[in-house]
């Protein structure tokens, strides 16, 4: 089975090479006319199912067993919804020098997304760090998004492109905060049904992604908008975003040694509070920027295997460091190695769904 498992040197995992599959098979044959009409509407309702397993697969219990450490949540909280986004808008002074303003406009709102679920709880798992906290936070913050991330978009992004109104707030809680509610209401007859197919549910969330990223940057081909990106535009996207990795990186370690939490807890903070939900983001975006979700999602799209590829690296050594810290704390040296392979395993492909 481990030769089986997709290989970590790779620079690319499997599920974001489909993503950029999807935008070229976007870019060569975008939805027109009925086809769009029928592509739009099939990921308006891939959404909605998308947010209502969500809503299905988390454990009200936990996240509420999870408030006795509220010192964690709020720093974490803090971190996704204010640092961010005030991070987002100091990257305004890079604007006309690596952003142009409609990529600025998509890098302030990857600020504004929610944080991961599965790959905070991952890389946590690797590092020896607060796996249990790490749940709780990614879920927390999920919750909050969905008020969150409309409110900081209406006032932030009002007037830079983004097709806030009273309808997008409609729209969202339609689309997003209805079915997670019913899929919070229903778990209590179909969560175990869904908890035992979560491989193959697992395929309709990416699934689902898969078909909001081709409805959303077919209708940006259509719209004629990526005359606006050129290579030269890329390579400054990409180097303000790992800016801005960085930046968040250093500022939630520090932050949280500072604030006095154990390391186990630190490393929490650290995953948690310096990424960002591709799945939660997506179908944000094609709300609120209508024909111009294509382009504002970009950030997002190569924000989101930046903080993989060099959130793994860093997991792994502070797993090493507590190793060595500590060879005699475990009992059976081949319990955890099992563990952190199917954690791996699980990050590598991309899923921050719960």
């Amino acid at each position: 089975m481990r030769r089986l498992r997709y290989p970590p040197w790779l620079p690319l995992d499997p599920y974001i090479a489909a993503l950029l599959g999807t935008v070229l098979l976007a870019a060569l044959l975008p939805a027109r006319g009925a086809g769009a009409h029928v592509a739009g509407g099939a990921s308006t309702g891939a959404v909605a199912l998308l947010f209502f397993l969500y809503g299905v697969r988390l454990s009200t219990r936990e996240a509420m067993d999870g408030l006795r450490h509220w010192r964690l949540h709020s720093t974490v909280l803090a971190c996704t919804f204010v640092l961010f986004p005030a991070l987002g808008l100091a990257a305004h002074v890079l604007v006309p020098y690596l952003l142009t303003q409609q990529l600025w406009t998509g890098l302030l709102f990857l600020c504004l997304v929610p944080s991961t679920i599965q790959s905070s709880i991952a890389f946590t798992s690797i590092a020896r760090g607060n796996v249990a906290a790490a749940i709780c936070a990614g879920s927390f913050s999920s919750l909050a998004g969905l008020a969150l991330t409309p409110l900081l978009a209406a006032v932030l992004l009002d007037g830079r492109g983004a097709g806030f109104s009273l309808d997008s707030v409609l729209g969202i809680v339609l689309q997003l905060l209805v079915p997670f509610v019913a899929g919070q209401l229903l778990r209590r007859w179909i969560g175990g049904f869904v908890l035992r197919h979560k491989k193959v549910l697992g395929l309709v969330d990416r699934g689902s992604i898969l078909l909001v990223v081709y409805a959303a940057f077919s209708e940006g081909v259509v719209g004629g908008i990526w005359h606006l990106v050129t290579p030269l535009r890329l390579l400054g996207l990409l180097l303000s975003e790992a800016l801005l990795l960085a930046a968040m990186l250093a500022l939630t370690s520090y932050g949280a040694r500072r604030l006095g939490f154990g390391r186990a807890d630190r490393i929490t903070i650290v995953f948690a509070g310096s990424k960002k939900s591709l799945a939660a983001g997506l179908p944000m975006a094609t709300v609120l920027f209508g024909a111009q979700a294509g382009l504002a999602v970009l950030p997002l799209m190569l924000f989101h295997q930046m903080q993989l590829m060099v959130c793994a690296v860093i997991a792994k050594r502070w797993g090493r460091q507590a190793e060595a810290a500590a060879p005699t704390a475990t009992s059976a040296p081949g319990t955890p190695a099992r563990g952190v392979l199917v954690h791996s395993s699980s990050a590598a492909r991309g899923d921050d769904s719960a």
